[in-house]
């Protein structure tokens, strides 16, 4: 099948999923109240998400930069510029493409010459790890809370530890099992694999992600980078709690709910559709029924603002860096003639 053929068609199932979680979101809707509803939001403090939203990806970029830092080749130093234009464009890129972003940023970084793009995709790696550490931590407190509890236990936790008994468990063992035996046949079969093009430009891979994941470790600013990690997720915790004051109908909730509503949230991101159109507005209406007793139009009230203004922030923000890094781009050619 030709290539084309099988992006098109790769696309075109993801828009089904999007139309399809988005039908059993919306079914039933009532939408004359669900227009009045947004009618009487506090528009204030979407504004104000916004510019908080804008604030984590630049605060993102700086932690990046830390990181990249303890790669970078040459006299020239990684610019805040830099990586807050490629991490913005990153997210510009994940609502067209699912999970294309990190490999988009990567590039870009690539593009300056100034640190590798498989050194840039072995920080990832651990940037991406420290946040997941971030989120089990949010769930902790989540946990010493009756309903919060209740909700995690059963509609999460044990459905995936059922999954993890059919057969998930072996599969991320024998994942793993692959992935150490092939980091040795590796190492060694390197001097036989060099000999060839194609094996030599896997090996420059390889070493450039291996030197990437070492280097994070040896990061000269380490507190900085954790003291970036803590306010990049309060910020995510402000987000959620200033979305909530926009919420007539959420007035009684609290910081623990704000807490609750971040966590639950990023599952809908997680999703591989664009943009995580439907999953985050089906995932964040079905927490609120169930545990808040709101009904299914007022769910869907509190997710779209959630989910739409984040989305207005990262279209702003990445097609002004898009154009931005373009300058930039015309910049660096000029320079290298």
């Amino acid at each position: 099948m030709d290539a084309r053929v099988k992006t098109v068609l790769k696309y075109v199932l993801l828009l089904g999923l999007v139309a399809v979680l988005l039908y059993f979101a919306f079914r039933g809707v009532k939408w004359s109240d669900f227009v009045e509803g947004l009618r009487n939001c506090r528009w204030g403090w979407i504004v104000a998400t916004i510019a908080l939203q804008w604030l984590i990806t630049w605060l993102r970029g700086n932690r990046w930069r830390i990181q990249l830092e303890s790669i970078r080749v040459g006299d020239k130093p990684i610019t805040r510029r830099e990586t807050y234009d490629a991490y913005a464009i990153c997210y510009l890129s994940n609502i067209a493409f699912p999970r294309s972003g990190e490999v988009v940023r990567c590039g870009l970084i690539g593009e300056t010459r100034k640190a590798s793009f498989e050194g840039a995709l072995g920080t990832v790696v651990i940037e991406r790890t420290w946040d997941l550490l971030c989120m089990l931590l949010a769930v902790v407190p989540l946990l010493f809370i009756g309903h919060f509890r209740d909700f995690l236990v059963e509609k999460m936790f044990r459905p995936m530890a059922g999954s993890m008994q059919i057969g998930w468990f072996w599969i991320v063992l024998i994942v793993l099992a692959v992935l150490v035996a092939l980091v040795f046949l590796i190492r060694a079969r390197r001097e036989q694999l060099a000999r060839s093009k194609a094996g030599a430009a896997f090996l420059k891979f390889f070493r450039g992600l291996a030197d990437g994941i070492r280097a994070a470790f040896k990061m000269d600013r380490k507190w900085a980078f954790f003291a970036y990690t803590l306010i990049i997720w309060v910020g995510y915790w402000l987000t959620s709690l200033w979305t909530i004051r926009a919420f007539p109908a959420a007035d009684a909730m609290t910081g623990f709910d704000a807490l609750f509503l971040m966590v639950v949230g990023s599952l809908g991101w997680v999703v591989p559709v664009q943009g995580g159109f439907g999953a985050y507005h089906f995932i964040v209406s079905m927490t609120l029924v169930p545990v808040y007793g709101f009904d299914k139009s007022t769910g869907l009230i509190f997710a779209t603002l959630s989910h739409e203004s984040q989305i207005v922030q990262m279209l702003l923000c990445g097609l002004i860096s898009l154009v931005s890094w373009a300058i930039y781009r015309r910049k660096l050619k000029t320079k290298t003639v």
